[in-house]
């Protein structure tokens, strides 16, 4: 529990990459050599006076209070010396000093682990293939390792569970605080399947910055990592040059030559970045033999067995798209409600009583500043009163969130309106 504190308090150093935090554990070899190491020591480590200072804080409270969280949310930490931490991920560049898990035990070493990663706005041929994807994956008796966001993620994700396979998310922040809210359920089947799998510590909102951060965990866990649709920039490109920073294949998926959510993958596809694949079939080509007689690649499922597999786990579309998809006595039924009530079409109404957490200062600010009419990002940093680079953070989350949507002539609707 000792050694675990250290850990503790050398993860959490303010201002530290995890690469940094990585070189001091090398440097020192264990983290209370590290916790007591003499004022010149830090001198030897090149670190600016900002983080040689850190280091000199040896308050060792805010570890205890985060393995008191773990204990009581039954939260597990595991540490890169630990028997158990993954071979493949300990051997990156900047591997986690801690992990904290919840779910099944980490077995990864001796299983096929395939990374499927992709836009967050994805189209219904993405969805569809990252469903496939993960179906005919688990299937096969591979691990799939992804995120948790919306989109490819939870598409492949959901397409693993209902094949019954097991599913690694890597998260952006704190195992306990579920991001985005609506993939609650999404959590627990994946925490009764699989691991959920984080090193922020317990309550770490999921920031921005964390997700580049993050992916490179993704990769490392991983094989190899199929990309499904992604946007140029994109967040699953990044992964991608991760993996193969990490000396990972890496996979993509063609699409239509004008397709905005197609422009990352056949990108790499055309720089010879990724092999083009159009089945499972493709990947385990590449991958099975790494693990001969353990991954079996199964008759292809027929099209209207999968399509109905698939269907069982696809939530439900949101807004016009969700009531018309909706029985006909609920549709009539939801129409009605919304005449009664002063909305404005599409736009929910939040109470900011009801929970007060739900947004940060600035994007209050911003879903504010959005409340009657769309704005360009210039309109809105001088509309919202705060620093252009803080409002473009807000901006981003809250359209992960889809709360916030770009639209044509790159001005930005708020899809909600926050109330008192």
């Amino acid at each position: 529990m000792a050694n675990l504190n250290y850990f503790l308090w050398l993860t959490t150093r303010k201002g530290f990459q995890p690469a940094e935090t990585w070189a001091v554990l090398q440097f020192f070899g264990t983290p209370e050599r590290a916790y007591y190491a003499a004022p010149e020591e830090y001198d030897l480590l090149g670190l600016p006076a900002g983080k040689q200072a850190a280091l000199l804080d040896k308050d060792l409270s805010e570890a205890e209070d985060i393995l008191a969280q773990c204990e009581r949310l039954h939260i597990n930490i595991m540490t890169i010396q630990d028997a158990d931490y993954p071979e493949r991920l300990g051997q990156i560049d900047d591997p986690p000093c801690v992990l904290y898990w919840k779910g099944r035990p980490l077995r990864l070493d001796d299983a096929l682990t395939v990374g499927v990663v992709g836009t967050r706005s994805c189209t219904p041929y993405g969805e569809e293939m990252a469903g496939k994807l993960g179906l005919e994956l688990a299937r096969a008796g591979c691990t799939l390792v992804s995120g948790m966001a919306e989109g490819i993620d939870a598409a492949g994700i959901r397409g693993a569970l209902q094949a019954g396979g097991t599913v690694v998310s890597v998260l952006g922040g704190g195992i306990d605080v579920v991001y985005p809210k609506q993939h609650r359920w999404l959590y627990q089947d994946v925490m009764a399947a699989g691991t959920l799998l984080s090193e922020y510590p317990p309550g770490t909102e999921h920031a921005g910055f964390h997700f580049p951060i993050r992916n490179r965990i993704l990769s490392g866990l991983s094989l190899g990592v199929a990309v499904v649709e992604a946007g140029e920039p994109s967040g699953a490109l990044i992964t991608a040059r991760l993996a193969l920073d990490q000396n990972r294949e890496v996979f993509a998926f063609p699409g239509p030559a004008n397709g905005p959510a197609s422009v990352g993958t056949n990108r790499l596809i055309q720089r010879g970045e990724a092999k083009l694949i159009l089945s499972v079939g493709d990947i385990l080509e590449e991958l099975a033999p790494l693990f001969p007689g353990r991954v079996k690649l199964q008759e292809p499922m027929d099209e209207e067995e999968a399509a109905q597999r698939l269907a069982a786990v696809r939530p439900l579309p949101r807004g016009p798209e969700r009531r018309r998809a909706a029985p006909k006595a609920e549709r009539e039924k939801t129409e009605k409600e919304e005449k009664e009530v002063d909305k404005t079409p599409q736009r929910a109404y939040i109470s900011l009583s009801d929970d007060p957490e739900a947004f940060t200062d600035d994007e209050r600010a911003v879903l504010l500043a959005l409340r009657d009419k769309p704005l360009t990002a210039d309109e809105l940093t001088e509309a919202a009163q705060i620093p252009a680079r803080r409002a473009l953070s807000a901006l981003t989350m809250l359209q992960v969130r889809s709360l916030v949507e770009e639209r044509t002539g790159k001005r930005f609707y708020a899809c909600v309106i926050l109330t008192p």
